[in-house]
Formats: C-alpha cells, sequence, structure tokens
C-alpha cells in the first residue's frame, strides 16, 4: 500500500508540473524585483542540515549551499524547511523558488521538474539496521519491512529489485523512530544521513550499516520549475564557479563531512581545466544573520 501511494503522489506531481509551466522564466525576474529568494532546505538533523539548539538558525550543508545561492543570486534568502514528501509539492505550487533539499536527479524527477544540470555532491542510500540482524546484503531485505520516507527514489528499488517490503513515513525522522520501534528491520535514507547519525550519535550505538555501497547513488542537484530556462543558466553558473573556486570542497571539510566526495575534485579540476568562472562564497554563512529571513522551523 504504502508504495502505490509514492506512485500516485508522483502522478499527482507530474499534474502540478503541468500546471506550474505558466510560472516560465517568471521566477529570476521575481528574484531580482524582490531582492529575496526562497530555496526549500532538507533538514532531518547532521551535518547536512539541522537546527542550531542556540541560534535557531538552520545549519549545515544545505543551508549554507542555499545561502550562497542567493549571495550569487545578488537576494536575501528565505529558508524554508521542506520535508521528502513535501518538497516537490512546495516548489510546483510555488511556496519557494527552489530546492536545495537533499534531492538527487533521476529520470521520474526530470520529467515535471528543471534542475540546474552540474551537481553539488552525490549521493546513495544506505541502510541502518539493528546490529545482530543478520542482514549483510541489500538481497537480505527480501520479504522483509523496511522504512523510507514517502517520495523516497529508494522505494522502487528495494521493491522491484531486492523484494523488501517498503513502508512509507512522513519524514526521516518518523521512519528511523519506525526503525526503533521494530516496525521495519531497516531504513533506508541518504547515506549523508545514515552515516554520520550512527557515527555520532550515541542513541544509535546499537545499531550499524553493514551493507557495502549505497543503492541508486546519484548527483544531488538545485531543482527549479519545469522550463525556467533563465533560472537554471543562473543557478548553474553559480555551481560551477563553486567548483572553480573550490568553495565546496572547503565547505565539506569545514564542515567535517566524511568521508570526502572524489566527485567534487574530479568537477574543480575539470572546472579549472574549462576555465569556469569562479564563484567565491565565503561570506554567505557569516552574513546570514543579517541577510537570512528563515522561515520557523516549528512550521515543518
Amino acid at each position: 500500500m504504502a508504495l502505490r501511494k509514492i506512485f500516485n503522489m508522483t502522478a499527482a506531481w507530474a499534474m502540478l508540473a503541468a500546471a506550474g509551466a505558466a510560472h516560465a522564466d517568471a521566477t529570476l525576474d521575481r528574484i531580482r524585483e524582490r531582492g529575496k529568494v526562497a530555496i526549500g532546505v532538507l533538514v532531518n538533523g547532521g551535518v547536512f542540515g539541522s537546527i542550531d539548539p542556540a541560534t535557531r538558525q538552520l545549519v549545515g550543508w544545505n543551508p549554507e549551499l542555499a545561502r550562497a545561492l542567493a549571495q550569487g543570486l545578488g537576494a536575501q534568502v528565505d529558508l524554508v524547511p521542506v520535508q521528502t514528501a513535501t518538497r516537490v509539492q512546495f516548489l510546483i505550487s510555488g511556496k519557494v523558488d527552489l530546492l536545495v533539499a537533499s534531492m538527487e536527479l533521476n529520470p521520474e524527477r526530470a520529467q515535471i521538474l528543471g534542475y540546474a544540470p552540474t551537481p553539488f555532491y552525490r549521493v546513495g542510500g544506505a541502510a541502518a539496521i539493528r546490529k545482530g540482524s543478520g542482514i549483510h546484503e541489500w538481497e537480505d531485505l527480501r520479504g522483509k519491512p523496511v522504512c523510507v520516507s514517502q517520495g523516497s527514489s529508494f522505494a522502487d528499488p528495494l521493491s522491484r529489485q531486492y523484494g523488501a517490503q517498503v513502508k512509507g513515513y512522513k519524514s526521516s525522522s518518523d521512519s528511523l523512530l519506525a526503525l526503533r520501534g521494530g516496525q521495519c528491520v531497516a531504513a533506508v535514507h541518504d547515506s549523508t544521513l545514515i552515516y554520520p547519525l550512527l557515527k555520532s550519535n550515541p542513541e544509535w550505538s546499537g545499531y550499524e550499516a553493514p551493507i557495502a555501497g549505497t543503492i541508486l547513488p546519484a548527483d544531488s542537484v538545485v531543482w527549479t520549475r519545469k522550463g525556467e530556462t533563465d533560472t537554471i543558466a543562473a543557478v548553474d553558473r553559480i555551481v560551477r564557479g563553486w567548483h572553480r573556486s573550490g568553495w565546496l570542497i572547503d565547505t565539506e571539510k569545514r564542515l567535517g563531512i566524511e568521508p570526502a566526495l572524489p566527485l567534487l575534485q574530479d568537477l574543480h579540476r575539470r572546472a579549472e581545466q574549462e576555465g569556469w568562472p569562479p564563484v567565491v562564497a565565503q561570506a554567505a554563512t557569516q552574513a546570514a544573520s543579517q541577510a537570512e529571513s528563515a522561515t520557523p522551523a516549528a512550521g515543518k
């Protein structure tokens, strides 16, 4: 049932996308006119997106990239927390202008949304599993309940390729809570969430990620509405500039994201060889308190 619900949601997104085509290239003009850009960011804990308990600011990889993106567009940023199940609807309906939301590129999403083609990261799915479960390979999930977030791209291969009984939850937090509650044998989410969680959170000391490699490794990109060619071009120039200047590599190091992603080094070398114009975004984080109008995370 959960898998059928995910497929139905995809069909609904397609219908919304057709209606959203009327936005055309108006987004970039609107951003320039109002001097502000609304960017949806996924904040599910850890170094890729969390809430600083002292300042209540959104911090981590996704928020920092969103701030730097706004800076490159010459606008203030309105950070809008989104969930896996709602991020596409937020973009198509116009609640946000762009998405930096741990949403990887795949053919289904590319049919209904636009995106800047230069990736800023590459992510696959990893499985959190209770120690001693006897699960060591993806094939060991066959016939067993596996928790994912609603709208997760991992649902299809888990079901079709590995025969898992996929159970969709509203958010990754709900999915992980279901794992701890014994409602599934594994919770599959972005490796950028699973690996730091198991490494640094003592509450998860009884769990591990024993399956080597990730499922569906894919490029992380900035998403737009379909057909917004001007916006796509402007965003892609900024992302290419990050690679040329080495800012993404520096940010990965500063945030302590491990292991380092080889893709960032590869794209930095390519940017230098091909002469991509550099974009230095070191002021994005420091200026956040003055330039940011953050949507309260309590509404998440």
